[in-house]
Parts: structure tokens; sequence; C-alpha cells
């Protein structure tokens, strides 16, 4: 069974930035990996996703303000998130394939992010 849990959610104020983490109880190193939101009354979003080979992908909502990245050592996944804006507030899941899969398979309890003035 795979576990992932997100951390580094929190409050923060238009402009601001907050780093998530995703530690997963397995070897990442063969998955994919990556992000999405979910905000009050609205349908899951793709925020970043990020192969085994290291390939990233964005949602257009966040080229250029977010930034990706894996540590296969730590079996953990970033998400970087500069310049948060109110429309960013959602709260944010984790996700896995299985090993060699393509699309996200396990999802993690998911970390709040807020912004607001």
């Amino acid at each position: 069974q795979v576990q992932l849990v997100e951390s580094g959610g929190g409050s923060v104020q238009p402009g601001g930035s907050l780093r998530l983490s995703c530690a997963a109880s397995v070897s990442i190193s063969l998955r994919n990996m990556g992000w999405y939101r979910q905000a009050p009354g609205k349908g899951r979003e793709l925020v970043a996703t990020i192969t085994s080979a290291g390939n990233t992908n964005y949602g257009d909502s966040v080229k250029g303000r977010f930034t990706i990245a894996r540590d296969n050592a730590k079996n953990t996944v970033y998400l970087q998130m500069n310049g948060l804006k109110p429309e960013d507030t959602a709260v944010y899941y984790c996700g896995s394939s299985r090993p060699w899969g393509s699309s996200l398979t396990y999802w993690g309890q998911g970390t709040q992010v807020t912004v607001s003035s």
C-alpha cells in the first residue's frame, strides 16, 4: 500500500511563497508524481506533474510561478509556489502512479493552502 503524506500548507498573503512536500512510503524512482488541487465548489485541477525521467508539465494557471521537483533518495516530491494569488486557494493533493505507470493512482489526504490579505 502506498502512503503519501503532504505537508507545508498554510496561510499566506498574495505574492507570497510556500513549499509543499509529499513524502511517500515507498520508492518513487519508477513512478510519475504530481500535484492536483481542488477549490471549494470546483473540480480537481492539474497543478504539476513530473515523470520518473524528470519531465515536467504544468497547469496553465501556474506556469511560471510554480516548480515541481523530486528527490528520489528521499522519496519526496516538492512543489515550490511563488507569486501566490487568492485564486490559488485550494486543497492540494499529491499523487503517484504505479511503478512504470503513467496515470496518478494513489493520493494523499491533501494540505490546505489559503492565499488572502
